[in-house]
């Protein structure tokens, strides 16, 4: 999974205001930046020479790099990483934003559905990159309910509404023709049976009805196809994932070669991928940054991602977070990550109570 570098060491005061300065100027310009624009700019109280071998110094260390076609320096991946944990202050989330988000929430407190892609629409206002945002999956879901809905005279769709809220479905083929009534009887049936039950507990309902005298087989066959799609759906660490704002990440100069951005794209879709940050998530508390090559999938490199869990553990987590080029404005994607996250908590914990 997403891996860690080892941690930076810490600088002495004028080399950190310096790569302090470098990053923000960067971050704001997306030009390489210059000893003169540093000196002009930010009250370093030193020469341009000063700054000029500080730079140096930095660039031999690995927090700075010296593109080819020009004369100023870029953060490196090692350079935004001390920036995060050693350099940045802490800010908390204007409180015009609190407020603003907090009332869009909720307008949706009680349509679980719309959760998600609001708080990857939100995030990604309120960061200018791109949000992203997966349900609150549960650990073992549960049935509410089934259903079946006929296609033919021999075909009926076998609707799954889980407890949690997601809706399965499959095709389902009868060995012979069906009444509505006779599949009312069988859904009816069904329902008694399993409403509420995990994916164990219908197992056990299914080898009890195997072992009946006369058991009828479609009614088994109900019974098994649920089975299926629940253990499918416990199986998958992520249900789906929302992204919104990925228009905002196309902008950015870092990504003017479409190419690029195809890549990430193709990374967003990769299951394995994006389930294996969900399973490494939920054993955190707090926001985590994975910058450039901390990423784990090669195709993520030129960006950087802040994510944090949400949920309750142990019954139900998600993950939410921004996706953006490493020349990010850490300090406030990471505050308002992490304010969304604390309200999606709110919201998982009405939902459970």
């Amino acid at each position: 999974m997403a891996r860690r570098k080892d941690r930076p060491g810490p600088l002495e005061p004028r080399s950190e205001a310096i790569l302090r300065a470098i990053i923000e100027e960067y971050v704001a310009t997306a030009a390489p930046v210059g000893s003169l624009t540093l000196v002009a700019k930010y009250r370093l109280q030193v020469s341009p020479a000063t700054v000029r071998n500080v730079m140096a110094e930095l660039e031999a260390a690995g927090y700075i790099g010296h593109p080819h076609t020009s004369a100023g320096r870029v953060p490196t991946d090692a350079g935004y990483r001390l920036y995060v944990e050693s350099i940045a202050e802490t800010v908390l989330l204007a409180p015009v934003e609190q407020l603003m988000i907090r009332h869009q929430f909720g307008q949706v407190e009680f349509a679980s559905e719309q959760w998600f892609r609001l708080a990857a629409a939100t995030l990604a206002g309120a960061t200018h990159v791109a949000g992203l945002a997966t349900p609150a999956k549960p650990i073992a879901c549960r049935v509410r309910r089934v259903d079946l809905v006929p296609n033919g005279s021999r075909t009926a769709s076998l609707v799954l509404v889980l407890a949690e809220g997601p809706v399965k479905q499959v095709l389902l083929n009868m060995n012979e023709p069906r009444t509505r009534a006779e599949l009312d009887a069988i859904v009816e049936a069904a329902n008694v049976r399993l409403a509420g039950s995990s994916v164990a507990e219908v197992e056990q309902t299914l080898a009890a009805m195997r072992d009946e005298p006369d058991p009828t087989l479609l009614q088994v066959r109900v019974v098994e196809r649920v089975a299926a799609m629940m253990r499918d759906f416990d199986a998958d660490s992520v249900e789906d994932l929302f992204s919104e704002g990925l228009l905002n990440v196309m902008a950015a100069p870092e990504f003017s070669q479409s190419e690029k951005l195809r890549r990430v794209f193709g990374a967003l879709q990769d299951r394995h991928y994006i389930g294996g940050l969900a399973r490494l998530m939920a054993g955190r508390s707090d926001v985590h940054v994975f910058i450039g090559s901390e990423n784990d999938h090669e195709e993520m490199h030129d960006v950087s991602l802040v994510l944090a869990p949400y949920g309750r553990p142990g019954q139900a987590t998600g993950v939410i977070g921004v996706l953006g080029p490493t020349r990010m404005a850490y300090p406030h994607a990471i505050s308002t990550v992490r304010y969304v996250s604390g309200l999606m908590n709110e919201l998982v914990d009405h939902l459970y109570a």
